[in-house]
């Protein structure tokens, strides 16, 4: 008979606590050696120490049945990672080789980073330009079902996870979602269902870049990836870019700080500190900049969201610090925890949070959360949305005592989480409607559009060579567009000619990137799509071509140069 790892409530937290004492003490030596600060190991954890070998001698020599004590420990330190903050978690051994892979190693799958959370698959950010992204699904979503199989409450594995989401290109996969407004209890969320077709996931960091107008050279980037530095840069050597560049952070969770770092440094002048940290215990971090970036003077504008997390917020913090370029867009996530990795012996390990970064001027990036709290914490999104931050600059407040100046011009930047543009760019959803959303969250656009590009593909192949020939010339037809229109009908979802009236322009203009980054290269999707109805893109282009009356604007003591 094996023992029952369903353990009740008190015991236990109990056991947490003292197993928490044990990991600590195993490695207090080191701690001590790498902090001077720290002469002596706490009473406190010296006598949990005692308890807990105590009550593991009691349990092998007393009780009644088999125990799988490797079973108990992996619950309980999975249990005790959760009572912390949101991005501290522990990865069993055979985890361990695949925690990098979204960053080093190209896959097929549905395209999203997730956290277990309490025995719950959540959402942490979708994947730029994913499958799952391209169907509507977002941070804090909550995968409970999958194929029909409810997984939520069970116990799940990294490697249950990839098992069930992963597979062959072209596939499909029925998700379950349970999405709770912020504030809510668990119980009174929503559930949505989404059809996803999975695609490879490239390590290719660079989505797109291409030459926006003449002079300005605009580069997509997905996430920090080992190589996102090289790729930049290799495109930026291929682009006029005289008149400034536009980076696109938006959707980037971020990545490899490596790469943070060397891409801020190519705008910066030498030694001007590019982002700190402080924690309890860590080592402090301080990195400057070399000065021997080739775009120092090259007018700037980067443009987030909500979704540009972690990485994208240290660049998007040193530059705007620095009052070097112009951040356009909306608040940015708010992610600025330092994680380390901890080995346990097994080839397990845990990462935890050591240390905050912060920007030059001494902002926290990371925004408030409560430890153990997580699903509150990925509902901020929502919570932003319902308060009108995403739509209403007005909407989004700062107390004083977050108040901050930048390093040049010493105008008011704040603090508290996530980056505030100089530019707020309020989302649009004039085009929105039911009906488009349920399209979007079946996976029914991308799917149809590939089914119709087939049967043309040899002959568009022929007919429009170039980008600029496909932009003016290619129109999305009666046929095609009532076409997918009866294809989601057959589908189970309902025509609603309101809706349909509503959002049939944005709807022909995803189709066209859709089928543009089919017939010519993935690019070509951005391209569409930007010289579509996309303000923030128009935005930035406006800034570029008359920087020097947005730079000016900088020069005054308000955080926010402009609106849209």
């Amino acid at each position: 008979m094996k023992f029952n790892i369903n353990i009740k409530e008190t015991m236990k937290r109990i056991i947490i606590v003292l197993f928490c004492a044990f990991c600590l003490g195993s490695c207090s030596a080191k701690a001590q050696q790498k902090n001077p600060n720290s002469s002596r190991i706490d009473k406190e954890y010296k006598t949990a120490m005692t308890k807990y070998n105590s009550m593991l001698e009691y349990i092998k020599y007393y009780y009644m049945d088999t125990v799988n004590i490797n079973k108990i420990s992996e619950t309980i330190l999975k249990d005790l990672m959760e009572q912390l903050d949101p991005h501290s978690v522990y990865i069993s051994a055979d985890e361990v080789a695949k925690m990098n892979e979204p960053l080093e190693a190209e896959f097929d799958g549905i395209g999203v980073q997730f956290a277990i959370i309490k025995d719950t698959l959540t959402v942490q950010n979708p994947v730029a330009g994913g499958p799952s992204e391209k169907v509507g699904i977002r941070a804090g979503d909550k995968i409970i079902g999958v194929d029909g199989e409810q997984i939520s409450g069970k116990e799940l594995t990294n490697d249950k996870v990839f098992k069930l989401l992963r597979g062959e290109k072209g596939t499909k996969v029925d998700l379950q979602i349970w999405r709770v407004p912020f504030g809510r209890a668990y119980k009174d969320g929503e559930k949505l269902d989404f059809t996803v077709v999975r695609d490879k996931i490239p390590i290719k960091s660079l989505a797109a870049s291409y030459q926006a107008e003449p002079g300005v050279a605009y580069i997509k980037l997905s996430r920090f990836a080992a190589t996102t530095y090289e790729e930049m840069m290799n495109a930026l050597e291929n682009l006029d870019a005289n008149k400034g560049i536009i980076i696109d952070l938006r959707g980037n969770g971020g990545g490899y700080l490596g790469q943070a770092m060397s891409i801020s440094n190519e705008f910066l002048e030498k030694d001007e500190l590019m982002l700190y940290t402080t924690g309890k215990n860590a080592r402090p971090m301080n990195i400057k900049s070399d000065g021997k970036g080739h775009y120092k003077k090259t007018p700037l504008v980067l443009l987030v969201d909500g979704n540009s997390a972690s990485a994208s917020e240290i660049v998007s913090g040193a530059i705007q610090d620095w009052d070097r370029g112009i951040i356009v867009g909306r608040k940015t996530f708010g992610k600025g925890l330092v994680q380390q990795q901890f080995p346990l012996g097994d080839g397990s390990m845990i990462r935890l949070t050591v240390a905050r970064y912060h920007t030059p001027s001494g902002r926290v990036i990371q925004r408030p959360y409560e430890n153990g709290n997580a699903s509150d914490y990925y509902a901020d999104f929502i919570k932003r949305y319902m308060d009108g931050e995403t739509f209403h600059r007005d909407s989004i407040h700062f107390p004083d005592s977050l108040k901050y100046t930048t390093l040049r011009t010493k105008r008011t930047v704040y603090g508290g989480g996530g980056i505030m543009p100089d530019v707020f760019v309020p989302q649009d959803t004039t085009a929105n409607s039911m009906y488009y959303s349920n399209l979007l969250r079946k996976g029914i656009i991308p799917e149809f559009v590939n089914r119709y590009v087939d049967k043309y593909r040899t002959t568009w192949k022929k007919e429009y060579t170039s980008f600029s020939q496909f932009q003016s010339n290619f129109k999305i037809s009666d046929d095609f567009f009532n076409g997918l229109i009866d294809y989601a009908t057959k589908q189970g979802v309902k025509k609603v000619p309101a809706d349909i009236a509503k959002s049939k322009e944005d709807l022909k203009l995803y189709m066209k990137a859709l089928t543009a980054g089919l017939v010519l290269q993935d690019a070509d999707f951005y391209k569409v799509m930007n010289s579509g109805r996309d303000k923030e893109f128009k935005k930035a282009i406006e800034v570029i071509n008359n920087w020097n009356e947005y730079s000016s604007k900088m020069l005054d003591t308000q955080s926010v140069v402009g609106t849209l």
